[in-house]
């Protein structure tokens, strides 16, 4: 049934069609449901490898994908470009073609110095599946376990859902705007009505905003971009604040941190969601600035679902290596 995603890429959810993502879904359900049944699916990718290179550390994408490969059965390779010759110079070709000699699969992480480049020249070169792990513009994986959290929370009625992505108040660094692009264009597309919220220097590259609204046009689906939190959240059915960086607006880094602190208001506090409906949910892909974008009340009240979220990573992910790795 599945046969069809069988070597397929995942540089970003555009790729896949709507039909794809949903056996996808199906998939992770399938498999979570077993693991809650104590049911072993350890022979699906029995003496299969699946390479990890990671440009920067992680904790929810590399423990979902090294316990998500180990529970079906498979291997786990965790790479680093200082481990490896990427670092002396080595091309994406020559590391790829050597290493799909080995495997069956590889996932990349990279958020930075073109990162979704450098993927895309990997997936040029190779016979096995390559899977976004995170780079500057996209974070699929973690979209995908998103989507697979809200459809189980509203019992997959989410026709014309409210869904909120927001900026919030995070100091100290630059974070990357692929978590809220991904969401933009995923969410779109299975039918929620989205709003997205942020101060005017921190938007989203244009054809990503471009391809949201087409997204949206096709599913018959409202998407706007406004500017006041408090009315954003408002009657919403699904909040997702987020801090990033003013990436698109400069790419001077301490231009950057000034703009950061010109909105220290656009935090989550229990006011802001009392604007929401009462069965509201509050997501984040983790990891949360606790008490700083979003306080603890929330983070740990009754409408956060962050850490069944947080689960989802592994049941999304041991989906993604069965449909392209094995093709069941």
């Amino acid at each position: 049934m599945y046969s069809s995603l069988k070597g397929k890429h995942l540089l970003n959810t555009q790729d896949w069609s709507v039909e794809e993502i949903e056996k996808l879904l199906a998939v992770a359900k399938r498999l979570k449901q077993e693991r809650e049944l104590d049911i072993l699916h350890d022979d699906i990718l029995r003496a299969k490898t699946f390479f990890m290179l990671f440009f920067e550390e992680s904790t929810r994408t590399r423990n979902s994908f090294e316990c998500g490969v180990h529970q079906l059965g498979g291997n786990a390779n965790y790479l680093t470009p200082e481990a490896t010759q990427i670092d002396h110079g080595e091309t994406a070709k020559d590391t790829i073609k050597v290493l799909q000699r080995y495997g069956e699969g590889i996932g990349i992480r990279r958020t930075y110095a073109n990162g979704n480049r450098y993927m895309k020249d990997v997936a040029k070169f190779s016979d096995i599946p390559v899977i976004n792990m995170q780079c500057e513009d996209y974070h699929p994986t973690q979209a995908l376990a998103d989507l697979l959290t809200i459809k189980e929370k509203f019992q997959n009625y989410i026709q014309n859902k409210k869904f909120v992505v927001s900026w919030t108040y995070a100091p100290n660094y630059i974070r990357p705007i692929s978590m809220p692009q991904s969401l933009i264009l995923l969410m779109t597309r299975f039918g929620m009505d989205v709003t997205l919220a942020h101060p005017q220097e921190f938007h989203m590259k244009e054809d990503i905003l471009s391809q949201a609204k087409q997204n949206a046009k096709e599913a018959g689906v409202n998407f706007e971009v406004k500017h006041d939190m408090e009315a954003a959240f408002e009657d919403a059915d699904i909040v997702y604040p987020k801090s990033w960086g003013p990436v698109v607006y400069t790419d001077d880094e301490q231009e950057g941190l000034d703009l950061i602190e010109k909105y220290p208001e656009w935090v989550v506090d229990q006011d802001k969601m009392n604007l929401t409906k009462d069965n509201s949910l509050y997501m984040h892909c983790m990891p949360a600035d606790r008490d700083i974008e979003v306080t603890s009340e929330v983070l740990d009240g009754p409408n956060s679902v962050i850490f069944d979220e947080a689960e989802n990573r592994l049941h999304i992910n041991k989906a993604l290596m069965v449909t392209t790795m094995a093709g069941l």
